[in-house]
């Protein structure tokens, strides 16, 4: 008998797994909680009833995720790799639990131990694997390929500590380690078996085979294991179950034993620290030498062994014939952290499978495929040939050889044209020559696409015009979207019920079908239902304000919040200097038309981001004089919610009226969170920037508080630009400005917020606060003035919820595999 026989036949006398259909849900979290987890009694603390739970709830998911892999496997058809440094996921156990249908089981399994899935659910940390939009866009888009049937697998890292833990002291952003790890993960399962290793340092030689071949050869290296950890992806109630991959570093031997019995025991040990270190942190700091070396070693190991797992999987099958590898196989890099993908992909096709530059080419340029996620020059990563040489050396040749010859096709697209040469080069000269890496993901991928409309027409007439003029059949636009699964359905259980009751329950699925409740934006019983929703809504966030800021926010008053990122494009900057305006108002007693606000910032700045902590530091102060004084207290509330993340989403935008989107115009590729809020009713104040292009023409400008310059305009007004002037002929700002310079928000630290004031006075200031200012306060005046008729705010409310249909990453991601990925659904 052969061996393929002999394993087949061994895995054929497999006993078979009981049906989940032959026994309850309840006995499977008996068994879990009393023998997985040695448990006999409950506790205050919710911790191992949420583990058992979430291993019953893993077994259903694994069966059908086995089931998934087995249908593809029959009739094998193209896949897609997404690759991306982060997956922002968030809790999964209620998502599973409503993917799978199992609200119903859930709660009668729990009602034995005196417990509901919501108190069960806090238990779940936040997974770290993200920081921002990029990963919560990630994990948006797996939730709709699993919806889709779409065979998409995704790729990242498993990193050991998230971004960090905020904390607020003194008004001053604090830095704590976010062990998210640290009662372990119950939704992964390790496959060690499938563990490839990572080449680092070591350096390149040149052999000739017996046939006269010349060979490079990467020696000396000093390799790390990549052990995967696969954590299910469950679609939307179709018994499809995806994966998201993610990657261990860890040494391949645990340490020198002559080294460890001669005594040295910290040298014995060290390269297991070494590569223990890769995945230890999500996105290290890069502004030392060491953050930068540990950052794209973080790339790299996540691109070496993705794809040495994919092609070993087709050699498996296909042997070294590589033909139609571009016919069962996409790449598509999320963002230019996984670049490094082209030049590592002609690595393996070359060394390991023995393929020419010309076949390999082929290979690659034909599955990789770009999404481009920024407009900030200083946000496309650029690393330096020298670290190149010392940590890759045989990737920094094939780049080189990569760039020579994309410069010959530039050469003939423009003959003598040096200056084009130098541009268009994905080497940057100069006394350090650095790598343009979103160079070299355009010049590897057969599609690149930005994520809103003017987002890409921005990349396509401005960042990469260069690349556009020479292949404009590369690049199209995918505007973002958001899973309405998680940001409906899940987070606002009360809408979402409310909602079905008038148009059915398609809308889950099939987000389009949201326009229907246009036909009922008039009708009086629905609208008080609503907004009866939005208060119950908003005293939940109260609870948590009230919890984790000691603020207390009144339900009847305006929610308006700006939760992200802090970045000075993003102009938390400009929505405190509104606060402060406000809070004059109230000293001054102009309260004529006031509309009471409670206003929310959140959102992590960047360890080494001077200028971000800076806004926060402000945002906490002015908050801190707001609310301790008694006059404020009608009228106006000020929090900044630390340590903002998914979960806390999940509550905050069910319950805001009004959406903070005012990034400066050119800056925002697309943004997210405002598709998340418009799903759940609220309106928009925001620039014509990014994704709000499309939010505003979805709900119509009548029903959009605009404001500020236009991008049509802002070459203009760089130009010309001089801020004092504006601050001279604007009241308000000056009024602002003044009382910021006083030291009334520091008053024991003189000068504290010279710096932001600073940098709204400077001619250069690239984020135009001071333009935008007084245009940003007419439109807040416009908001003040819709508030006050409640019946006329939730109809605008309804048909923003009504208008967001569009805004699906169901829809996204059907365009992308229509467009770019062209996969079979199963």
């Amino acid at each position: 008998m052969s061996n393929d026989v002999k394993k087949k036949a061994k895995v054929s006398n497999l006993p078979k797994a009981k049906s989940f259909s032959e026994k309850s849900l309840a006995d499977d979290l008996g068994h879990h909680f009393y023998y997985t987890l040695g448990r006999d009694q409950l506790t205050e603390s919710h911790h191992y009833l949420f583990q058992a739970l979430a291993y019953t709830v893993r077994d259903r998911l694994v069966a059908k995720c086995r089931k998934t892999l087995h249908a593809r496997a029959a009739e094998p058809s193209k896949q897609v790799a997404y690759l991306s440094l982060e997956f922002l996921m968030g809790r999964a156990l209620s998502n599973a639990i409503l993917n799978l249908d199992l609200e119903d089981d859930v709660s009668q399994a729990l009602q034995q131990y005196g417990c509901d899935l919501e108190s069960l659910s806090e238990a779940e940390h936040d997974a770290g694997l993200g920081n921002g939009g990029l990963g919560r866009l990630a994990a948006c888009f797996l939730d709709s390929c699993a919806s889709l049937a779409l065979p998409v697998t995704g790729y990242g890292i498993r990193y050991e500590y998230g971004m960090f833990n905020q904390s607020i002291n003194n008004c001053q952003q604090i830095e704590q380690p976010d062990n998210w790890l640290r009662e372990g993960h119950p939704w992964e399962i390790s496959a060690p078996e499938q563990s490839q290793r990572v080449k680092f340092f070591g350096h390149v030689e040149t052999h000739k085979d017996k046939n006269g071949r010349v060979h490079r050869v990467w020696v000396n290296s000093q390799d790390v294991l990549a052990v995967p950890y696969d954590v299910p992806v469950p679609g939307y109630q179709n018994d499809v179950v995806n994966t998201l991959r993610l990657w261990k570093s860890e040494a391949t031997d645990e340490f020198d034993l002559e080294e460890f019995n001669a005594g040295s025991y910290t040298e014995a040990v060290a390269k297991k620290n070494l590569a223990e270190q890769i995945t230890m942190v999500l996105y290290p700091n890069d502004a030392s030498e060491n953050g930068k070396e540990l950052r794209l070693r973080q790339q790299y190991f996540l691109c070496s062994a993705t794809l040495q797992h994919i092609l070993s999987q087709w050699v498996q099958k296909h042997g070294n014939n590589f033909d139609k590898f571009h016919e069962f196989q996409v790449f598509q890099l999320n963002d230019t952290h996984p670049s490094i993908a082209v030049p590592e992909l002609m690595r393996l096709l070359m060394d390991d499978y023995e393929l020419s530059w010309d076949d390999a080419w082929q290979v690659t340029s034909r599955s990789m495929a770009y999404t481009n996620h920024t407009l900030l020059p200083e946000a496309l990563e650029k690393w330096s040939t020298a670290l190149f040489e010392y940590l890759l050396p045989r990737i920094l040749e094939i780049i080189y050889e990569i760039n020579a010859r994309f410069l010959t096709q530039v050469t003939y697209q423009w003959p003598g044209d040096v200056e084009k040469q130098r541009a268009m080069s994905i080497i940057e000269e100069g006394p350090s020559p650095q790598i343009r890496m979103a160079y070299l993901a355009i010049v590897g991928s057969y599609s690149v696409n930005g994520v809103a409309a003017l987002h890409t027409q921005l990349l396509t007439s401005g960042l990469f015009a260069d690349f556009y003029q020479l292949w404009p059949e590369r690049f199209n636009n995918k505007t973002n979207g958001v899973t309405p699964r998680r940001w409906l359905s899940h987070c606002n259980p009360k809408l979402a019920a409310l909602i079905t009751e008038k148009i059915s329950d398609g809308w889950v699925a099939d987000f389009s079908q949201i326009k229907q409740l246009r036909h009922y934006f008039d009708d009086k019983k629905f609208i008080a239902q609503w907004q009866q929703v939005k208060t119950d809504n908003k005293k939940q966030l109260a609870a948590l304000i009230q919890k984790e800021c000691n603020v207390e926010f009144d339900p009847s008053m305006m929610f308006d919040v700006q939760v992200k990122r802090i970045h000075e494009y993003k102009r938390q900057l400009l929505n405190i200097l509104h606060v402060i305006h406000l809070y004059e108002r109230v000293r001054n007693n102009e309260l004529e038309d006031f509309t009471p606000r409670c206003i929310l910032f959140g959102g992590k700045a960047a360890p080494g981001y001077f200028m971000a902590k800076l806004i926060i530091n402000l945002i906490c102060n002015v908050a801190k004089v707001v609310n301790e004084d008694p006059a404020c207290k009608p009228y106006l509330r000020v929090a900044f919610l630390p340590n903002y993340n998914v979960s806390a989403m999940e509550v905050i935008s069910p319950a805001t009226d009004l959406s903070e989107q005012i990034s400066t115009v050119g800056k925002e590729a697309s943004g997210t969170g405002n598709m998340k809020f418009m799903m759940n009713g609220a309106l928009t104040i925001g620039t014509l920037d990014g994704a709000n292009i499309e939010i505003s023409e979805a709900v119509g400008l009548e029903n959009f508080f605009l404001f500020g310059a236009r991008s049509e305009q802002v070459a203009d007004i760089h130009a010309h630009y001089q801020p004092q002037t504006t601050i001279d002929n604007s009241p308000n700002l000056q009024r602002v400005l003044q009382l910021l310079a006083s030291g009334h928000f520091n008053l024991f630290e003189p000068n504290k917020f010279q710096p932001l004031i600073d940098s709204i006075k400077d001619p250069n200031d690239q984020w135009l606060t001071a333009y935008d200012f007084d245009s940003y306060v007419e439109a807040q005046e416009k908001a003040n003035i819709a508030y006050q008729d409640q019946h006329y705010w939730q109809q605008l409310s309804i048909l923003n919820t009504a208008a967001s249909g569009q805004f699906s990453s169901d829809r996204t991601i059907s365009q992308y595999n229509q467009d770019i990925w062209k996969l079979s659904k199963g």
